[in-house]
């Protein structure tokens, strides 16, 4: 059978990278970019491409019928931070998008579909280190609630109606190729650009905070891989924990220093996001 695979949510970090990867796997042509933001030029004119906003079901239901996909990766969301500041629209994106989403693929018999989860689903007593795959999940942002609520329903929809979602709590992704969309761990990105242009950075999370991290490469290989195994080999069907590396932002500043000595970094006090990399293991 041949593949026909849209990616709602095309522009984003993830996305556009993703996007490619997979125009590459099974031909441009068979694999649409969706997003309610215009693409980049090389996006936009490498295959087809749909306005579409994940809330708007109608308009959803449209794009699914006339281009009957066999697989739907929907990563449209709003991430971590961006999602504090406007808690209701977080929720409402990134449940009702999901939700709309599992009916349509239902509806229209789609193979399989792809949502990723978050280490935004763990919480303050969940455990921080080497962190398994089932243990308390206390999340304590709307991003991390929806995350955790949307896994269930992930679960829920496999079982009641045999529906192949599958899924990968993502740590922080390291890329380059677009910007990060607001999450807590984009430090880590910013970083790069600051040193390169500024010759220095200012770090909202503290010198000792650990969090884990993905090159992006590494997290699209993933989930690609995920996606492409037989369904009897998929045996969580909420989402997979997916293990990277941690460190420090004073780790990664040490690292830089190697290329660029002079590079200084400081520290903000009282951002919000420290509050967010606290609670995370």
């Amino acid at each position: 059978m041949n593949e026909k695979i849209l990616v709602l949510g095309s522009n984003g970090q993830i996305g556009t990278e993703l996007v490619t990867a997979l125009r590459k796997a099974y031909g441009n042509d068979n694999v649409v970019a969706c997003d309610i933001r215009r693409p980049d030029y090389e996006t936009k004119n490498a295959g087809p491409f749909e306005f579409v906003n994940v809330l708007d079901k109608e308009i959803l239901k449209d794009i699914f019928q006339k281009y009957k996909p066999s697989q739907v990766y929907l990563l449209a969301a709003l991430l971590s931070a961006t999602g504090e500041q406007n808690p209701k629209l977080a929720w409402d994106l990134n449940m009702n998008g999901l939700l709309n989403v599992l009916d349509l693929a239902l509806i229209y018999k789609t193979a399989k579909v792809y949502w990723p989860s978050s280490i935004a689903v763990f919480g303050p007593n969940s455990p921080k280190g080497h962190t398994p795959q089932y243990c308390t999940m206390d999340p304590n942002t709307v991003y991390g609630i929806s995350k955790l609520a949307g896994e269930r329903w992930c679960e829920y929809y496999h079982q009641k109606y045999n529906l192949d979602v599958r899924s990968i709590r993502y740590p922080g992704l390291i890329s380059w190729k677009a910007a990060p969309g607001g999450g807590t761990t984009d430090y880590a990105i910013h970083i790069f650009h600051e040193a390169l242009k500024k010759g220095s950075y200012a770090s909202f999370l503290s010198a000792t905070t650990e969090l884990p991290m993905m090159y992006m490469d590494d997290a699209i290989r993933g989930t690609i891989e995920l996606m492409d195994a037989p369904a009897e080999n998929i045996s969580i069907r909420s989402s997979y924990n997916f293990g990277g590396v941690h460190f420090t932002p004073e780790v990664l500043a040490a690292e830089i220093r190697k290329h660029i000595p002079e590079f200084k970094l400081t520290y903000a006090e009282n951002d919000p996001r420290q509050e967010i990399a606290d609670s995370w293991p």
